[in-house]
């Protein structure tokens, strides 16, 4: 039976609660009606406010409860309704929580799970809708978790619960909604596997999160013209599968690279810089990346107009790097809802 990527969610955080009684879940929300936009929705309800709880609006305040928790034997999962909201604790979260298992020998982490949510488009503006995923992967001792699937959002969720170190586990807001097929039980996704989505020789196209859904389509109408792409869903930024990229540009010698980040500093540019740099001979052309420009994205809808990468965008970077045309056309023509939204199915922010 289908299920929506929100409900996977709450199905995994309902499964660790369940395994474990150190596991705890908070943030602001929590146990709102809404859920979180479904995510937590009646958890408290199921296993208590003493596990299931809000918080007073202080980020940094959370996260250091979460490390102290985490210090004394707990699983923490904590929420922030937005990614950007979760700036307002980096100090706690970089000199803290990623450091910990450094500066005392590697005796212990610090096992808290961080789910961060990505509010891109219909008017959420420059202060809720950025996706920095490269700002948490650059720092060590963080790991970065960026699901695509429903069921990759329940089994990494609690591969990132049961995991000792800290884990930044991003959700891209577009994906809450999409509906795929979840295990039951307590499955465990290890972290940094990445999955090969389509097989093809053409050109590896390297994504994450909601970019793989865009990659999917981009692929799948190349695929009619004859061009048969390899696409790779990260799934993990860091640890990232370098072993799976690496084995997919030596087989078809084309790489691009897709980030829902902006271009400058991002994951993208570390895939091309890495594979230029350790597998140039490998390489039949330039490698290539699809990213967010380096401006803020805007409220007005009329200021966002092409600023996402979307799969026609994604064709016509295929075809340049094979010399070719490829008709993209029709791409746009089944694209009835607005430019800002993944698809007719999207209701908005709640």
């Amino acid at each position: 039976m289908a299920t929506s990527f929100a409900a996977a969610i709450r199905d995994g955080l309902a499964t660790a609660l369940a395994a474990d009684p150190g596991v705890i879940c908070f943030g602001l929300g929590t146990d709102d009606p809404k859920g979180v936009f479904g995510t937590t929705l009646d958890l408290h309800k199921q296993f208590g406010s003493d596990r299931v709880f809000d918080m007073p609006t202080s980020e940094a305040a959370m996260t250091g409860f979460a490390i102290g928790a985490a210090l004394n034997g707990m699983r923490p999962v904590l929420t922030h309704q937005r990614l950007d909201f979760a700036l307002l604790s980096l100090d706690q979260l970089v000199n803290n929580a990623a450091k910990w298992r450094f500066m005392f020998g590697g005796r212990r982490g610090v096992p808290i799970t961080i789910r961060m949510i990505i509010g891109r488009g219909w008017g959420q503006g420059p202060t809720h809708s950025q996706s920095l995923q490269s700002w948490f992967a650059h720092i060590p001792g963080l790991k970065v978790v960026m699901p695509t699937t429903a069921a990759d959002a329940k089994t990494l969720l609690l591969g990132s619960i049961f995991d000792d170190d800290p884990v930044i586990f991003l959700e891209h807001r577009w994906l809450h909604n999409m509906q795929g097929d979840v295990p039951a039980g307590d499955v465990r996704e290890p972290l940094g596997k990445a999955r090969v989505v389509r097989s093809g020789d053409a050109v590896t196209i390297v994504a994450m999160s909601y970019m793989t859904v865009e990659a999917l389509h981009a692929a799948d109408h190349l695929a009619a013209q004859g061009i048969a792409c390899e696409l790779i869903d990260l799934r993990s930024i860091r640890p990232l599968d370098w072993p799976t990229v690496i084995a997919s540009v030596q087989k078809t010698g084309r790489l691009l690279a897709l980030d829902p980040g902006h271009l400058t500093g991002g994951v993208a540019g570390e895939i091309v810089a890495r594979m230029a740099t350790d597998h140039f001979a490998s390489l039949k052309a330039a490698p290539q990346r699809l990213a967010a420009p380096d401006v803020p994205e805007a409220t007005s809808p009329a200021l966002t107009k092409n600023y996402h990468v979307r799969a026609e965008h994604i064709a016509d970077a295929v075809g340049r790097m094979l010399g070719r045309e490829v008709e993209t056309a029709s791409l746009i023509a089944q694209r009835t809802f607005p430019h800002d939204v993944p698809g007719t199915w999207f209701s908005g922010p709640f």
